[in-house]
């Protein structure tokens, strides 16, 4: 079974695609970006304030499937200046609770929607 997941705690997406997709136990999370979830700019400068805010959105969208981040079995982050790869680290370790971490994939990237400075998309397993 598919099922589209949308939430209005999060941004709503920026292009023809879902935030997140349930094809059976799994859901999977399109790239979040630190917009806002009232208009759609970009909140913050900093990599610190972009990663809490990406993080968050992250957060609601799991939420919206009636998860928790424990159950995100998978990430993929692109980051838009390696320089910044411990700062977010600290950030993003943060939304995971008992230092229980999923799979992880971390790229530099050119550039990102917007000119942010970090991207997450991810995947859940649904028990």
């Amino acid at each position: 079974m598919i099922m589209i997941i949308e939430t209005n705690h999060a941004p709503k997406a920026i292009g023809p695609y879902s935030q997140a997709v349930v094809a059976g136990d799994y859901v999977y999370v399109s790239g979040c970006c630190p917009f806002s979830t009232e208009d759609g700019s970009v909140v913050g400068t900093t990599i610190e304030e972009q990663a809490m805010q990406v993080m968050e959105n992250l957060k609601a969208i799991v939420a919206a499937a009636d998860l928790t981040m424990s159950d995100v079995v998978k990430t993929t982050c692109f980051i838009s200046d390696l320089e910044n790869f411990a700062t977010f680290n600290t950030i993003y370790a943060d939304y995971f609770s008992g230092g229980t971490f999923p799979a992880r994939s971390c790229v530099e990237v050119a550039r990102l929607p917007k000119d942010v400075l970090i991207e997450v998309e991810a995947v859940i397993y649904k028990k």
